[in-house]
């Protein structure tokens, strides 16, 4: 039960207690001694309880309270119970903090809190990766001592955070990175930071695909409208001129005609989700099939061609997407390989996966132009007048082809020494038969 400690009930204890002994005192006529020896002995007990009490708050280990009579008692009671509540409060604030750290490590941004004049006292250990902090080493220091660049330093020392600012990650991994700052409290800022890399990427790409779509379809709309112009006063035009008007403009259509057709199966796999992997495909069925219908290319440009295909290794997978990645790769091959030079295919196990390969002895590709053959539109610059009539699109659709097989292209190519594509299905999309 609560006690509670007052003045009245102080002066009625220690009126009780001085009470006998003056009686005794004034029966034996020393009245003032009896009482000087009371308060004396009063004196004596409060400071021995109150040397336990100083002991128990400075010394002990232990939060119970000593035993004691009394006012005392109340006295250690009280300061229990405050101790008790006082702990519980940091209990909770400590959980309730945790919980603020685990959620501010859960967002999928970088989060610093600053003092208004840049120092750093707090940050998510994704900030940590983004600006190389070192945690909690670096608590304390000016975030402009932390991320020196010109521009950043400039733009904190204006305090003008309407608009965020973009700057390269300063760990050096040439990350993008965007800072938001914002009003925290009175006298702290809460900064947010989050990786806008792919998402300039993304940019970049939308904007060379519009480039790029603009360019492939200038110069058959330009030769086209050109021989059209001609031929409004056809009666002047020469058989001959006339002949290779219509020759041009047909392949110039059959150009445009083929361009939209892979715009629009790209568009189809993009859009596809992710294969089931329940169907079988029989791959050295598909590859045969595949080198029947490229046959008359491969015999007009006289090519000796070496097919080494296994039987019995079939995928889990799209059809339609193994026989395009297939197609482009075998197509590619044939354009780029020299007139009556050698072209190999190959479908064979290499350990436990599965590897389709395409051979040519072209001119090869230099190793700057590697990373970006499957972007689309993008040719090696020697072939950027469109001779061989490729749209630029083949390895686009290769590349998403395989994304859906979990796989990917590889390239092995260098100047003048041919090139080799291909790509391995994992073991566990094949099928042995």
């Amino acid at each position: 039960m609560e006690r509670h400690f007052t003045l009245y009930r102080l002066l009625k204890r220690l009126f009780w207690w001085l009470l006998p002994l003056a009686l005794v005192g004034w029966l034996v006529g020393a009245l003032w001694p009896a009482l000087a020896l009371a308060l004396a002995a009063t004196v004596l007990w409060n400071v021995f309880y109150f040397q336990r009490l100083n002991r128990w708050l400075w010394q002990s280990r232990t939060m119970l309270p000593p035993r004691a009579p009394g006012a005392w008692s109340d006295i250690y009671d009280g300061i229990y119970r405050t101790l008790r509540r006082a702990q519980l409060k940091r209990r909770q604030l400590s959980i309730l903090l945790q919980r603020f750290r685990q959620a501010a490590e859960a967002i999928p941004d970088a989060a610093l809190v600053l003092e208004s004049d840049g120092t750093l006292v707090w940050s998510n250990k994704l900030a940590q990766i983004y600006f190389g902090l070192r945690w909690p080493t670096d608590r304390g220091i000016r975030i402009t001592n932390l991320i020196r660049y010109p521009r950043f330093i400039k733009y904190f020392e204006i305090s003008d955070f309407a608009e965020p600012i973009t700057i390269l990650a300063p760990a050096g991994d040439q990350r993008e990175i965007e800072m938001r700052f914002m009003p925290y409290t009175d006298t702290q800022l809460l900064v947010i930071a989050r990786d806008i890399t792919q998402l300039r990427k993304l940019e970049r790409l939308r904007k060379d695909f519009v480039a790029n779509v603009s360019h492939e379809l200038k110069t058959p709309l330009t030769v086209m409208n050109g021989y059209l112009e001609l031929l409004e006063e056809p009666l002047n035009v020469p058989p001959e001129m006339l002949t290779k008007a219509l020759h041009d403009m047909t392949l110039q259509n059959q150009r445009m005609q083929k361009m939209v057709e892979q715009l629009l199966t790209l568009s189809r796999m993009e859009g596809q989700s992710q294969d089931t992997f329940t169907r079988k495909v029989v791959m050295s069925e598909l590859i045969n099939q595949v080198i029947q219908e490229l046959q008359p290319i491969i015999a007009a440009k006289g090519l000796a061609l070496q097919l080494d295909v296994a039987d019995g290794i079939s995928v889990l997978g799209n059809e339609e997407k193994l026989r395009a990645a297939c197609s482009n790769l075998i197509t590619n091959a044939i354009k780029y390989g020299k007139e009556n030079g050698h072209l190999r295919v190959t479908w064979l196990l290499v350990g436990q996966f599965a590897e389709f390969s395409v051979e040519d002895d072209g001119p090869g590709i230099a190793a700057e132009h590697v990373p970006r053959l499957t972007e689309r539109f993008y040719r090696v610059e020697k072939d950027r007048n469109s001779a061989t009539g490729g749209t630029g699109l083949g390895l686009s659709i290769v590349k998403h082809a395989l994304e859906h097989h979990r796989s990917y292209l590889q390239v092995e190519s260098a100047p003048n020494q041919g090139s080799r594509f291909f790509f391995r299905i994992v073991p566990e999309l094949l099928v042995s038969e």
